[in-house]
């Protein structure tokens, strides 16, 4: 900042110095320099009245010295500035208040913040549990579909023109109930016809037995020969056999006739027809009309790999797990929606063979479906709980990191800081993972927050739940930005002086 500016002359008349003092802002130069220097206003030097006009922007000292005068000169000149510098601190925080700049504390109060250290900011926060071991049930998740406990499929066993359609199509039937109706007609001539037949063998047989009753008396008598007697009771037997042929052609015609009545062959829900009115059926082959379907309960059809019954198998054995109990034949089925079936499904039973082609056994369970919400043919994940293993611990599957390397975990330790600790997992349990080895009772394994942590550094543990997040994690106070004006702008210094603004 240049406090004046001199310029030095040689006067022609005179031939001596002259000194011209020419103050840029003065008075904003000397109040910058009273404040930088903790001193009170020193008296202004202005120029003379008589020679220099009242507003004028500068004011010029011209003394003309002789050159043995110059050190003279210096030195009064040397005082005027001391003079405008020198003071107390007694006003200093007065021109805070006049232009409405309150100077910047700082850390040390002194008057320059550039030697201040940072504010350390708090540890972030992250979510934590705390692990407890007990006897987790290991599930078998196995994929599997859904077939009806059973199947009929309605064909046409006699042969005609289709008549009418006697159901709803998608409804429940009952055992016996009227489906369609063949035309009848050729099946009530044909049961007459029999019918004919049976009346004229049962009038035949009347006479047979009547011829025979009378041979035997005249047989005793000696009034006909053996041989006669013999031929009535022959032809009495015959008569016999005709009336019972008949009754067959009867029943078999009324077979055919009721043939034409086409009925539910079991109780269940019955799919689209197969086949419209006036189609013919039956020529030559039985015609699939419908198919009925009993969906409650539901069968389900399941494999597992024959590797992991035998791990399985082994681990029971050398004690490292335990059997279900009673239970392990307790199912649990999860849908395609990933939502579970209220119904607890029964293990029927386990195939004695291992499919050569696939390498696995068939398993077979039962699932009651009272509300018809599991249909045929669904694709399903069966959960079976064979075995339990002791002392295991559930976390949820987003605390766990896996890898190629293996399964690792964050534990947080009692003095905020945060290890990673491998860990062996079994099967999952739903939206958890079964931690077998590597924690201990009481340890605080990281969840959520995995983001905020940084280095080595100690964090602080929230307790976490999975219906949301832990408390909000506490941040370092951000610096407020310095809004104050800048030196160009004539708002204070570093030092909290106002400075003055540039010309």
């Amino acid at each position: 900042m240049h406090l004046y500016q001199i310029r030095a002359e040689r006067s022609e008349e005179t031939k001596n110095l002259e000194f011209t003092l020419n103050p840029t802002n003065l008075h904003a130069a000397l109040y910058s320099c009273q404040m930088n220097a903790n001193f009170p206003p020193a008296p202004m030097v202005s120029a003379d009245p008589a020679t220099t006009p009242t507003h004028s922007a500068h004011t010029a000292l011209r003394l003309p010295l002789h050159t043995r005068h110059r050190k003279a000169l210096l030195a009064l000149f040397s005082a005027v500035v001391l003079t405008a510098c020198g003071g107390g601190q007694d006003k200093k925080e007065a021109p805070s208040a006049a232009t409405g700049n309150t100077p910047a504390p700082t850390a040390g109060g002194g008057g320059s913040t550039s030697g201040a250290a940072p504010a350390t900011p708090p540890p972030p926060s992250v979510g934590v549990i705390r692990v407890q071991p007990a006897d987790v049930g290991l599930l078998s998740e196995l994929p599997g579909r859904t077939e009806a406990s059973r199947i009929a499929q309605v064909r046409a066993r006699a042969t005609g023109i289709l008549q009418a359609r006697r159901f709803e199509e998608g409804t429940e039937v009952r055992e016996g109930q009227l489906l369609f109706t063949i035309d009848p007609t050729p099946y009530q001539a044909a049961l007459a016809s029999a019918q004919a037949q049976l009346a004229r063998a049962e009038g035949t047989l009347l006479q047979a037995q009547a011829q025979a009753e009378r041979a035997k008396p005249l047989l005793d008598a000696k009034a006909i020969s053996e041989q006669e007697a013999i031929n009535a009771q022959a032809a009495r037997r015959q008569a016999e056999a005709e009336v019972a042929a008949a009754k067959a052609s009867v029943q078999l015609a009324q077979l055919n006739l009721n043939h034409a009545s086409v009925t539910a062959p079991i109780a269940g829900r019955i799919g689209r027809a197969l086949v419209t009115e006036g189609a013919l059926v039956g020529q030559g082959e039985a015609t699939a009309l419908a198919l009925v379907q009993q969906i409650d309960p539901m069968f389900v059809n399941f494999t597992q790999a024959t590797g992991d019954v035998l791990r399985l198998r082994s681990a029971i054995e050398r004690g490292q797990l335990k059997s279900a109990g009673k239970d392990a034949a307790l199912i649990t089925l999860v849908l395609e929606d990933g939502s579970v079936h209220p119904q607890k499904g029964k293990l029927l039973f386990s195939d004695l063979s291992v499919d050569p082609n696939t390498g696995q056994v068939a398993l077979r369970a039962i699932v009651p479906n009272p509300k018809k919400a599991l249909l045929p043919g669904l694709f399903v994940r069966v959960q079976l709980e064979q075995a339990m293993a002791p002392g295991a611990m559930l976390l949820p599957q987003q605390a766990v990191a896996r890898g190629g390397q293996g399964d690792t975990v964050r534990v947080v330790g009692e003095d905020g800081m945060v290890e990673q600790r491998p860990v062996k997992v079994g099967p999952a349990r739903g939206n958890q993972w079964v931690v077998l080895e590597g924690l201990k009772d009481g340890e605080q394994v990281m969840v959520d927050g995995f983001q905020k942590v940084r280095g080595k550094g100690p964090v602080k543990p929230v307790p976490w739940s999975p219906s949301g997040k832990p408390a909000a994690p506490t941040t370092a106070p951000t610096t407020a930005p310095n809004t104050a004006p800048t030196a160009a702008q004539g708002g204070p210094t570093a030092s909290g002086a106002p400075t003055a603004p540039a010309r």
